[in-house]
């Protein structure tokens, strides 16, 4: 795993711990106050924001609506679809999942650190958990939490899930897994390999799991956590209008043009390409890397290049300092 991942601030300075805990259900309120949050983000604060969505699909920044989402069954049950500014792949919350987030300055950004906070709450309720790959933390060989990472203008956020007593009968209905994924992992299906909290101890909800990543996050960070005030409505209503938007969620509408798809390791590529006289007008990609800035600036890179593989590649090695870049160029160099 990369060292930019893992750990972004070995020396923290944090000396403020400050608590948010949503009030509310929506998941589209949920993300604007996130996003609300990290832009109001103190140099020396974490914060630890709790939440909870209603009947959601969450999709990650650069993936394709339609592909990995049963549409059908989702509009059919009223599920809410988001998309989150992080990275990674979709997940289906419930009020059986338990969400959390730690916010802070980037030079005080540390996974192994807030990831410590999770181990150590779920150690308390007498579950002993490990960490797995990129982004996942396992009970008995079976995942209850995933994580996606997000980074923007100096502050930095890690987020992710709980399943303590999710239905998760429902993932089947409202998820379209990539099999490529799945197979990679050694399992059947998502069903197959996620469970929950609930499984090893019984009693657990999550107010009651909610407590203990407070007390687990003032043990880590030395510091007692104090609630925090509500950021600036004005920088609120703006981030809900995105996240409420169909420009936000759906994204480009598919259409004609040359398509093509690759699974690496670290992730899923879907690429469409809109070309004009052997030469690319338009571009689309969608993925669940989990580092969604350096998927983003592809489109941008590839616009105006002729439709060859090797000058694609070309295109893409250039000042490239991604090895998901230099990944995707030597694919591309293939096509030849």
């Amino acid at each position: 795993m990369r060292q930019d991942i893992l750990s972004c601030g070995t020396n923290s300075m944090i000396n403020k711990l400050s608590l948010v805990i949503s009030d509310g259900t929506d998941p589209r309120r949920n993300l604007a106050l996130e996003s609300a949050l990290m832009a109001s983000v103190r140099k020396n604060e974490m914060i630890l924001y709790l939440w909870q969505n209603a009947d959601t699909v969450v999709i990650g920044r650069n993936q394709n609506v339609r592909k990995e989402c049963n549409l059908t069954n989702i509009r059919k049950d009223g599920v809410t679809i988001v998309r989150r500014p992080s990275g990674g792949g979709t997940v289906y919350h419930d009020l059986g999942n338990q969400n959390y987030t730690f916010l802070c300055a980037s030079e005080n950004y540390d996974v192994s650190r807030q990831t410590a906070v999770i181990c150590r709450a779920l150690a308390e309720a007498g579950i002993q958990a490990e960490i797995s790959g990129r982004n996942d933390i396992l009970v008995n060989g079976r995942k209850i939490s995933g994580n996606a990472y997000y980074h923007h203008n100096g502050s930095s956020y890690q987020h992710g899930t709980l399943l303590v007593c999710s239905d998760l009968s429902k993932m089947p209905a409202y998820l379209n897994p990539d099999p490529g994924k799945l197979k990679a992992k050694g399992v059947e299906s998502v069903r197959s390999r996620v469970m929950n909290l609930a499984e090893v101890r019984p009693d657990l909800t999550p107010e009651m799991l909610r407590g203990l990543l407070v007390s687990a996050c003032e043990a880590v960070y030395g510091l007692h956590a104090e609630e925090r005030p509500q950021p600036d409505p004005e920088v609120f209503a703006d981030y809900l209008r995105m996240f409420t938007s169909d420009e936000w969620t759906y994204g480009h509408e598919p259409g004609s043009g040359y398509t093509a798809e690759h699974r690496f390791s670290w992730g899923n590529v879907q690429l469409e390409l809109q070309i004009r006289k052997n030469i690319i007008h338009d571009v689309h990609i969608w993925s669940d890397s989990m580092e969604p800035d350096v998927i983003a600036g592809i489109p941008e890179r590839l616009r105006g290049c002729e439709f060859s593989g090797r000058k694609m590649a070309d295109r893409l090695s250039q000042d490239a300092e991604s090895a998901i870049l230099c990944d995707i160029a030597e694919w591309l160099k293939e096509w030849e």
